[in-house]
C-alpha cells in the first residue's frame, strides 16, 4: 500500500509540475510586463500535495526546463540560469514547501491562511529578487541593489524593461 501511495504522489507531483509549465505560458499583460500563473499552480501544488510533494512537483518542473524542454516563459535549457529572472523559478520550490507546510488539509483559521500566503510569497520572491540583484550588479550598467529590488517588485523582469536593460 505504501508503494501505491508513493506512486500516486509522484504522479500528482508530475501533474502539478506540468500545470506550472502551462502557467508559464498563460500570461496576464500588465503595462510593460506580464504576470504568469506559475505561482498560482505552485500554491495549488503545496496546498493539495503537502510540503514534500509540492516541493517535488516544482523541482521536477525546474529540472525538466533546465534539461532543455521549453517549459519556461522564454524557453528552457541550462543557459536559463543566466536569465535575470531564473531565481524566481528557484523560488517556486521553497514556496510550494512553505505553503504546503502551513496550510493543513483541514479547515484552519483565516489568520493562519493569511500568514501562509505572506510566507509563500516571501519564500518565492526572496530567491528571485536575490538572483535579480546579482544579475543587475553583474550587468554592464551595474545598477544599484535598490534599483534591482524595485524593478523585481514591480515585475519588470519580464517583457520590455528586461529587454531594454539587458539588450
Amino acid at each position: 500500500m505504501n508503494q501505491h501511495r508513493t506512486l500516486r504522489s509522484l504522479i500528482l507531483a508530475a501533474l502539478l509540475g506540468a500545470l506550472t509549465a502551462i502557467g508559464a505560458w498563460l500570461q496576464i499583460p500588465v503595462g510593460i510586463t506580464s504576470i504568469t500563473l506559475q505561482f498560482l499552480f505552485t500554491a495549488f501544488a503545496g496546498v493539495l500535495l503537502g510540503w514534500k510533494w509540492g516541493a517535488v512537483s516544482q523541482l521536477l518542473y525546474v529540472a525538466i526546463g533546465l534539461l532543455g524542454l521549453p517549459v519556461f516563459t522564454q524557453g528552457g535549457g541550462i543557459g536559463y540560469v543566466l536569465q535575470p529572472s531564473f531565481g524566481f523559478l528557484l523560488g517556486l520550490i521553497p514556496a510550494a514547501a512553505v505553503i504546503g507546510a502551513l496550510t493543513p488539509r483541514h479547515r484552519s483559521h483565516p489568520a493562519v491562511f493569511l500568514a501562509a500566503l505572506v510566507l509563500f510569497f516571501i519564500a518565492g520572491f526572496w530567491p528571485g529578487l536575490s538572483w535579480l540583484v546579482v544579475a543587475f550588479l553583474l550587468s554592464p550598467y551595474g545598477l544599484p541593489m535598490a534599483a534591482a529590488w524595485l524593478v523585481g517588485m514591480i515585475g519588470g523582469v519580464n517583457g520590455s524593461l528586461k529587454d531594454f536593460i539587458f539588450g
